[in-house]
């Protein structure tokens, strides 16, 4: 029997009491038993998580909301930041006060250029405060003004236990992060084509000006050689943070990171954590873009993924939340939302349809690179910011 011909009463004219629906089952899921109990996991790190990147869900955790000393895991926030605000392309003008920072340095001089592109490489790789601090003033006007941009877009993402207070990461009051606040930045992070090329990259060479040679930054990262698709991210180390990392990880289509601060054996660690994740999570289809759903005219505007453990997928409740006819979003085409729940929390939705809309026809023919490494919300018609700060949130306690 076709879906329409159901004859159920059409959507448009349910009463509002009847617009959230529960669908419990409605993609045919396979029932199994209640999740299996995890393997335990520990780390020597004071701080700790573990995120599965395409969607957001913190698989790991241990003192994952105590602020924290961070070190260079700034850097992640000062590389993104740039990427978004910046010209790539544009002239970087080495300042004094840029030329002179203390700490690990990529040696600019003051006066000298460099495209801020490549600066970025010699900012992630070899971790370099002149780079930090040199980019800070570029794309901020001043360094005030780009720790602004920092603090404003930890805001924006829902971090809700992070402050910054320069770009590099070095010790001063009031600045600092939790595992779980990086591990969501992180996830954001990755999601950028650019800085995940950067990241991943184990040796960049940029013309240098000052010599005949070229500068040739090698990635500080070890986990880029001790690891099974090992793909990024950053390391950090101040006296006072100690041996900070964020690593990151792709396998079988599936990405994690992990996150460590004060963590004395973190290479280990890092390895551990990563492969209790593969072996425990998996990246799991919940809908696909297009798929009718049952019962009505309608189809899910987009593909849902998730990160599953076993049994897992038969704990999960769909609701589906029509909306009013006449409205803005009706007028588009958009006639509701299938909104996923898991223990209580919403983990995800996707825009819905009328079953062969034009607008769904453009949604499924739409492309969608690799590269742009697209969450399950951003298929379904979201860009991936507008899914970290809704998703995210939800997930983590931030608030949608």
């Amino acid at each position: 029997m076709s879906l329409l011909s159901l004859r159920r009463p059409r959507f448009r004219r349910l009463s509002a009491a009847a617009a959230i629906v529960l669908l419990a089952g409605t993609f045919g899921l396979q029932s199994v038993a209640a999740a299996a109990k995890l393997s335990p996991i520990s780390t020597q790190a004071k701080g700790a998580a573990l995120i599965d990147v395409a969607s957001g869900r913190i698989l790991y955790t241990k003192n994952g909301d105590e602020p924290m000393r961070i070190a260079s895991l700034t850097k992640i926030m000062t590389a993104i930041v740039a990427i978004e605000q910046g010209d790539l392309n544009s002239k970087v003008k080495v300042s004094v006060r840029a030329a002179g920072k203390e700490g690990s340095s990529i040696y600019l001089r003051a006066g000298e250029e460099m495209k801020l592109e490549d600066m970025l490489y010699g900012l992630m790789l070899r971790s370099g405060n002149d780079a930090a601090t040199a980019i800070a003033e570029h794309v901020g006007g001043t360094i005030e003004g780009f720790v602004k941009l920092m603090n404003e877009k930890a805001e924006w993402i829902g971090l809700t236990n992070t402050q910054f207070m320069n770009p590099s990461g070095l010790d001063q009051d009031g600045h600092y992060s939790t595992a779980n606040d990086l591990a969501k930045l992180t996830a954001y992070a990755l999601h950028n084509p650019t800085f995940a090329q950067i990241v991943k990259t184990r040796v960049k060479k940029a013309p240098n000006p000052n010599d005949p040679w070229d500068y040739e930054w090698t990635n500080k990262n070890k986990m880029l050689a001790l690891y099974e698709g090992a793909d990024g991210v950053k390391t950090g180390y101040t006296k006072t943070a100690l041996r900070c990392l964020v690593s990151s990880a792709t396998r079988g289509g599936q990405q994690l990171a992990a996150v460590t601060i004060n963590d004395r054996d973190d290479w280990s660690d890092h390895r551990s954590m990563l492969d209790w994740g593969f072996k425990h999570y998996s990246l799991t289809v919940i809908a696909k873009q297009g798929q009718p759903i049952s019962g009505y005219p309608l189809a899910a505007g987009g593909t849902f993924r998730y990160a599953l453990a076993d049994g897992e997928a038969a704990e999960l409740r769909s609701k589906l939340k029509l909306i009013e006819t006449g409205s803005t979003r009706y007028v588009l085409g958009e006639r509701g939302t299938l909104e996923w729940e898991l223990d209580g929390r919403v983990i995800g939705s996707v825009p819905v349809y009328e079953t062969g809309s034009e607008r769904l026809l453009w949604r499924e023919k739409r492309p969608y690179p690799a590269a742009d490494r697209e969450t399950s919300a951003d298929a379904a018609g979201f860009s991936f910011r507008h899914s970290l700060q809704s998703v995210v949130k939800a997930l983590f306690g931030g608030g949608a």
